[in-house]
């Protein structure tokens, strides 16, 4: 049955250029789909889509950059499974390609006799998890591995560290054309609509139409959109939540050593925010987590009319709101006040001063609403007639790209062996 295309597009040229499959959206996800795709069949033609100049400018270039223990998912989950093997093999990655990363380990931090629970719930979940080497470290020890940092008691996660993500995602890229020199990533070339007619496929863009069998998008903050135009079930929606982070002034650097977390609110899905040390040295705070009137929109007053339209006339939107509405307004009010910011790290580091930090390169987190108004908390892939669609791909994403791409490769059953 053939698709029928918006007017839009219905006069443009079909001459197509030929792919064995087309991987839409080359951040780290998408990049190591068409990677580990390319890998298990080395004679098929990939081509690799992005709408940017440059790759990595959305979600994969502006998160913390911290590489995931694991240790606060679902035990059995997509997260937590993918998260675990994920780490080995980006570890790895990096250690054969020569990219900058640290494993450095992270505390997370109890500032409070109340949260003492919350953590024995973490630690056993890691257990669960099969967190490596986690153990718990009292206030003394804690002033030993971050002098700084006030707490009661923490969970020590040596598995946990820090990478250029984005370097990954280059690298991945790159990967494909050289196991094949038939594939290609292509740039500045965004995703129209695509052209069905039984197994084969148009897939209408920017830079010009492409033939192919096999369609992946991995489109993130779009990823329900391009979805809705090939009338994927889905019962959610893409809500952006824009993260606001600062860094430390240079003179002020040596007060954090690696990465340091307060122990996240359980019924929040956000991890509070918490002060990494990153792979140039430089030490960001936050996130915080805001809804986002701009789903690629990075400062505090950036506005879209659609993007908001479509989120404020979503029902489930409006329910997540209704739930957790006196924590969505704390976290207004610290996006626009350093004051606030800076006294919710200071329940970590007390002796923080305002003039520690500067404010520095926000992100925009794609989280899956569904029309209960739910966080959808794990990983999401339909996959119908050759297309599929990583629908929902949260943190630790990024962490675990490789091993999502397995699994993303098997779901969409790609070729016979």
């Amino acid at each position: 049955m053939q698709t029928k295309l918006s007017t839009k597009y219905q006069n443009q040229n079909l001459k197509s250029t030929h792919f064995d499959c087309i991987v839409v959206g080359a951040g780290i996800v998408g990049a190591a789909t068409a990677y580990k795709l390319q890998l298990k069949h080395p004679a098929k033609s990939i081509a690799l889509l992005e709408k940017e100049a440059k790759i990595g400018m959305h979600q994969t270039g502006r998160n913390s950059g911290v590489i995931h223990s694991g240790i606060y998912y679902t035990p059995d989950s997509y997260k937590a499974k993918n998260c675990r093997m994920g780490r080995e093999q980006i570890v790895a990655f990096a250690k054969k390609y020569k990219i900058p990363y640290n494993v450095c380990g992270k505390i997370i931090v109890v500032t409070k006799n109340s949260e003492l629970k919350a953590l024995e719930n973490i630690y056993l979940r890691g257990i669960e998890n099969k967190t490596p080497g986690i153990r718990y470290l009292d206030s003394e020890e804690i002033k030993k591995k971050e002098p700084f940092i006030e707490g009661i008691k923490a969970i020590f996660v040596p598995s946990a560290g820090i990478i250029d993500y984005v370097a990954v995602n280059v690298k991945l890229a790159s990967l494909i054309s050289k196991i094949n020199p038939k594939s290609k990533l292509i740039t500045s070339c965004k995703y129209f609509q695509t052209k069905q007619d039984g197994a084969k496929k148009t897939v209408i863009t920017s830079n010009g139409n492409f033939s192919t069998e096999k369609i992946i998008f991995c489109t993130g903050l779009q990823s329900d959109r391009n979805a809705a135009k090939d009338q994927a079930s889905m019962n959610l929606q893409i809500i952006g939540f824009r993260g606001d982070y600062y860094e430390f002034r240079p003179k002020s650097r040596h007060k954090i050593k690696s990465l340091v977390y307060p122990v996240p609110d359980p019924k929040f899905p956000f991890l509070g925010v918490h002060f990494t040390k990153m792979i140039d040295e430089n030490v960001e705070c936050g996130p915080n987590a805001v809804f986002s009137f701009a789903r690629e929109g990075y400062t505090k007053t950036s506005f879209n009319f659609k993007d908001t339209w479509e989120a404020l006339s979503f029902k489930g939107t409006w329910k997540l709101f209704f739930k957790f509405w006196r924590k969505g307004l704390d976290e207004y009010k610290r996006a626009f006040s350093k004051r606030l910011f800076v006294k919710e790290l200071q329940k970590l580091m007390p002796k923080l001063e305002t003039t520690d930090v500067t404010p520095c390169e926000p992100g925009i987190r794609a989280q899956a609403i569904d029309s209960n108004g739910e966080m959808v908390d794990d990983f999401k892939i339909v996959t119908k007639d050759g297309i599929t669609h990583v629908l929902n791909a949260p943190s630790p994403a990024a962490t675990a790209c490789l091993a999502i791409a397995d699994e993303i490769v098997e779901v969409a059953l790609i070729y016979s062996k």
